[in-house]
């Protein structure tokens, strides 16, 4: 017995060691590789507003409709509750106008509050970790120059045991490591600033990677492709089918400024969010510098790829498009098409009066799944790129879960030749989210 409780205690010594040993937290300033809309000799109020929108923090602490920004109250539905942006103002009582630089440098890189209490990684700290403190205080300059919101955070909505804030510290044990960015010096300076733009700030894997069990991101499988809040995030490896690799380098830089690629794709959910918010704002040279950091990230397949078929040799008849050859719900898509879709999409996918209305040869169109198409018809699209406001009504209110599955289904055969999967009980899950 003497023995055993020696090998216990010996056990139970070396998980406490383990413990604080992958939850030491990197005490280093870290260095930042040089930004082109962030030089160093830049005022720091200047630098954190470009580096705030690079790492596009009013989508997550701005209520789209009506909220103040950086207020806070965005709901973050995952798997297991829903969770609310915090109020990120320079109110001193009810956002973080109290926060010293070490509070507020500690909370976005290891995700720790003022109160010591853990952040979820819905913030995703993950990738923020990587930032130099000298930009974590830019943006914090920056953010103590707008305007002050007094507005309670509200309660997050989780059931036992995700609600205790305590059990993070085994999950960050498990899937976080806090460290700095660390330059390729094989790589040259415009690569090491497209993979910072990219990782640390616009924290591209935080919905672009599959995640595991745990919520944790898989980084074995990084940027293969993930669903966010019912939207696909796709696949933005090199792979030459299933990802960007055949995309040309200035079809890639115009989706990130403009949120649309002749032929390829144009923005809706959080990615429209993305562009809108922050990826248009970018500087010619660091929009090269994202590129040219995409050419490089390892080619994966991914989870459920999609292939696109940027010209069907056949579209599927409306009775083929439905599953199971339905024809009265293959005739059901073909006439709300004809009666809400036809006049800005048209009948060939070539889109009119803008070209953010072009279908033919894009992702959604070719996922039988129809995720993004689901979304939307239901939530439509609402954007606004340079002087340009990019709108498509929202169906979500005005059919049934049966019509918009019939609409979609329709959609993905009629472009992508292809038979849609999309069920209205899809519709309902994704409705809901």
């Amino acid at each position: 017995m003497r023995r055993i409780a020696i090998v216990l205690l010996i056990l139970i010594v070396a998980g406490v060691v383990a413990f604080f040993a992958l939850t030491r937290p990197d005490t280093s300033d870290g260095t930042a590789p040089l930004i082109a809309g962030a030089p160093p000799n830049a005022d720091p109020v200047a630098r954190g507003a470009y580096l705030a929108r690079a790492a596009d923090c009013v989508a997550c602490h701005t209520v789209p409709e009506g909220g103040k920004p950086f207020a806070g109250g965005l709901a973050f539905k995952l798997p297991f509750g829903t969770i609310y942006s915090s109020n990120i103002t320079a109110d001193p009582e009810t956002g973080i106008g109290n926060w010293t630089d070490d509070q507020f440098v500690r909370a976005v890189r290891e995700g720790i509050r003022n109160d010591g209490k853990h952040l979820y990684p819905a913030f995703p700290y993950t990738s923020y970790t990587e930032l130099s403190r000298a930009d974590v205080l830019a943006i914090k300059a920056w953010l103590f120059t707008q305007p002050k919101v007094r507005q309670e955070n509200r309660p997050n909505d989780l059931g036992f045991p995700y609600n205790q804030r305590w059990a993070m510290a085994f999950w960050n044990a498990a899937f976080f490591r806090s460290h700095r960015f660390e330059p390729d010096p094989a790589r040259p300076p415009a690569w090491n600033a497209g993979a910072y733009l990219a990782g640390a700030l616009g924290h591209c894997s935080e919905c672009h990677t599959p995640r595991n069990f745990g919520f944790g991101l898989k980084h074995g499988d990084a940027l293969a492709g993930e669903v966010v809040n019912g939207w696909r995030a796709y696949n933005i490896t090199s792979d030459g089918v299933h990802g960007v690799g055949h995309w040309s380098d200035e079809a890639l830089a115009q989706y990130l400024r403009t949120g649309h690629a002749d032929g390829h794709a144009s923005a809706s959910g959080p990615m429209g969010e993305a562009v809108a918010h922050s990826l248009q704002y970018l500087t010619p040279e660091d929009t090269a510098a994202l590129v040219g950091w995409l050419r490089t990230v390892p080619a994966r397949e991914g989870k459920d790829p999609v292939v696109v078929d940027p010209k069907p040799q056949a579209m599927l008849a409306s009775s083929d498009a439905a599953p199971g050859g339905d024809k009265q719900a293959g005739a059901m898509g073909s006439r709300l098409f004809e009666g809400a879709c036809a006049s800005c999409h048209q009948w060939n996918g070539a889109g009119q009066q803008t070209p953010y209305a072009s279908l033919a040869g894009t992702r959604g169109v070719n996922d039988p799944g129809g995720a993004n198409v689901t979304q939307a018809i239901l939530q439509g699209v609402n954007m606004r790129i340079g002087e340009r406001d990019v709108y498509m009504p929202a169906f979500g209110h005005a059919y049934s879960d049966a019509e918009v599955a019939a609409l979609a289904n329709y959609v993905i055969g009629h472009f992508g030749g292809k038979q849609g999967e999309v069920t209205a009980e899809d519709v309902a899950r994704r409705r809901a989210l």
